[in-house]
């Protein structure tokens, strides 16, 4: 495309070629380069920024992301070989404040169009409030600002909107349609928020019981109460104290259900749920799709999710 780059060797080309970065969907031998490609090539940081830079860049980006499929990314470390690639890409799409090590890479690369969709919505403060969700290692995010707003389909239609100008940008040439996807792609969110608004209306509890807090902004959008196990750092151990004021919340509130997700461990929401007699399910934060997902992309997680919450709910 026509993006101007510093020209490499074929050898230092090759090498970056053989990193083999994970797609999408898959990691292989052969996967596409990040950078140097006939395209307009976007190097994102995990996958709910990579599937938005897919459905928006279409047949015009070559995406890649920086944490493989099953990798936990608050875990992430760049490489210097991922550092390497990322200064031959086009674009970067990251969320600062969920990953540091993609953070200070990004920030001392000399990428041109580099898009942190922390700016494209507005984050507020969750896990941390009265009520356990302090992060009982001291993690503290940015300001207390919660990352996790794709969770929420209207910040993350926010967040999509503001890449597709940052696209159309960066890459005029294909302009139309980068906001032809965009408009696409805000509409099936808009539809998807409409789902969770009609499927979580007639509830009989508002307390969900999850592994970390990372649903704050879609408890919030939705009017619901999320009482984390640990806090927004999903590696943290509850205290004793914890675990034993989550068993008396499920008993005031209804609550049936101990959610865990797929990308850590689940023994402490089992025990939890063990202990105070509840069920135990999947609500997954859709960091990464993997083999173990309930399904095979964003929407369809999604729709898994909020299946499992009517159900928790008592909205089925």
């Amino acid at each position: 495309m026509n993006v101007r780059r510093r020209r490499i060797s074929a050898a230092a080309l090759a090498t970056v070629a053989a990193l083999g970065l994970c797609t999408l969907t898959a990691c292989s031998s052969d996967s596409a380069a990040a950078g140097n490609t006939e395209k307009f090539d976007v190097v994102a940081s995990f996958y709910p920024m990579a599937f938005l830079a897919e459905q928006i860049g279409g047949e015009h980006a070559n995406v890649t992301s920086l944490t493989e499929p099953g990798q936990e990314p608050h875990d992430l470390e760049i490489s210097a070989k991922q550092t390497a690639q990322l200064q031959e890409s086009d674009a970067a799409l990251y969320l600062k404040g969920l990953q540091p090590t993609v953070d200070e890479a990004v920030g001392q690369s000399e990428i041109r169009t580099k898009i942190d969709a922390s700016t494209l919505t507005s984050l507020e403060a969750h896990g941390s409030e009265p009520g356990g969700h302090e992060d009982e290692h001291g993690h503290e995010h940015e300001g207390g600002a919660d990352p996790h707003v794709w969770l929420d389909p209207v910040k993350y239609a926010e967040v999509a909107e503001g890449v597709g100008k940052a696209f159309e940008k960066a890459d005029p040439h294909h302009a139309a349609d980068y906001r032809k996807n965009t408009t696409t792609l805000v509409g099936k969110l808009n539809g998807l928020d409409k789902k969770f608004e009609t499927g979580l209306a007639d509830r009989k509890t508002d307390v969900f019981i999850t592994t970390h807090a990372a649903f704050g902004h879609l408890a919030e959008r939705y009017g619901l109460t999320e009482e984390a196990i640990s806090g927004l750092d999903p590696e943290s151990e509850p205290s004793g104290a914890r675990v034993k004021e989550l068993g008396d919340t499920a008993k005031a509130d209804g609550v049936t259900t101990v959610f865990y997700e797929t990308l850590v461990s689940d023994k402490t929401a089992k025990t939890l749920a063990g202990d105070a007699g509840l069920k135990t399910d999947v609500l997954d934060p859709v960091e990464g799709i993997t083999d173990a997902s309930r399904g095979d992309d964003y929407f369809q997680v999604m729709e898994a999710n909020l299946t499992a919450l009517r159900t928790a709910l008592g909205a089925a």
